[in-house]
């Protein structure tokens, strides 16, 4: 989910950014991959490093990495209004110095990482959130959203006292459909008598859908003040506002993306934070960065999912891991979907 605008945070983000113009013009001959990896290169998406969501798990996964392998990363924050030749031109210029993968960081960079990975067809790319690019040095890190989401439903229709909760999405795209057909399925499933109540926060990430808590808090507010007392958001940086809301009202909020429970810049109101909807970033950047130390670089479509462990729902609050009637509710539905037996819908 998505963005502010800050410079690096790892590596020597202006040295990056000076070597783009000339990066663009790589070839195969110059690229990068010959010789031993430089690092993880990661190009964030909007909300960038501490957007407690999936940019954060991307940074875990690359700390990872350099722990165990002994380099150092780099990762590099977009910019408000980019093109996408300005995404281009942040993996070329991180092929071009050395990192080996060059991950980019949701849907968005698409189109960077096909025009990349073309530059440079001995460097191996990541994408977190997309499956649409077909090539041999592209591994399309992806996730069944939906079925952590289908437990975030059971766990709401069984905490709900008001038979009323609430989906507040980021922006209004197939990515985040999917978080909110799970969810409102998981309910039905479980208690068609509960209300969902479900607002997007905008049309696009360019109005700030992933990046505004005032827009979260304020759509957790009218959901809230309808009677719901339950909230999941899929939002990214503007999830903050959908919790703050939740906790000021003294209702549940179900975090998504990391164990927000777990966050320090949520602490305040991580008593209201039921559980979390999660998928493991983190290790399906490690896993890739290991593949290319491994010298057997994952390439195509790698799919974390509830049968894998790498998406989830946390049990980090002791108010949600000792209640038996949702843990048994959340079991059954983990199992049912794992065995087949229950198929999430990933369209609303």
């Amino acid at each position: 989910m998505r963005r502010v605008s800050r410079i690096a945070v790892a590596g020597v983000a202006s040295a990056a950014l000076a070597l783009s113009v000339s990066a663009c013009g790589g070839t195969s001959s110059d690229a990068a991959g010959d010789g031993k990896s430089k690092g993880v290169g990661i190009a964030y998406d909007v909300g960038g490093q501490g957007d407690q969501s999936f940019n954060d798990a991307a940074t875990a996964g690359m700390h990872q990495a350099e722990k165990e392998f002994g380099y150092k990363g780099e990762a590099i924050e977009p910019k408000d209004g980019e093109s996408d030749a300005d995404k281009t031109q942040r993996l070329v210029s991180m092929a071009k110095q050395g990192y080996n993968p060059v991950v980019g960081v949701g849907y968005a960079y698409a189109p960077a990482v096909k025009e990349a990975a073309a530059k440079y067809p001995k460097v191996t790319f990541g994408i977190v959130d997309d499956a649409t690019i077909k090539a041999k040095n592209v591994a399309a890190l992806v996730f069944s959203e939906q079925e952590a989401s289908y437990l975030a439903g059971v766990a709401a229709a069984k905490a709900t006292k008001t038979k009323h909760v609430g989906f507040v999405g980021g922006v209004d795209v197939p990515l985040i459909h999917k978080f909110e057909a799970g969810f409102a399925q998981g309910v039905k499933d479980t208690d068609p008598k509960v209300k969902v109540e479900r607002q997007y926060l905008t049309e696009t990430a360019e109005e700030g859908g992933f990046t505004s808590p005032d827009k979260g808090k304020a759509a957790a507010e009218a959901q809230i003040e309808k009677g719901a007392d339950v909230v999941y958001h899929a939002s990214g940086l503007s999830g903050q506002g959908v919790i703050e809301a939740a906790a000021k009202a003294k209702k549940w909020a179900i975090g998504v993306d990391s164990d927000q429970y777990e966050q320090k810049p949520l602490a305040a109101y991580k008593s209201h934070i039921l559980t979390s909807a999660t998928k493991d970033v983190a290790k399906a950047v490690f896993n890739l960065a290991k593949s290319v130390q491994d010298g057997k670089p994952t390439t195509g479509v790698v799919r974390g999912d509830l049968k894998s462990g790498e998406v989830a729902l946390s049990e980090s609050n002791p108010e949600f891991a000792k209640n038996s009637e949702i843990q048994d509710a959340v079991k059954k539905a983990r199992e049912g979907i794992v065995s087949g037996k229950i198929k999430v819908q990933d369209k609303p």
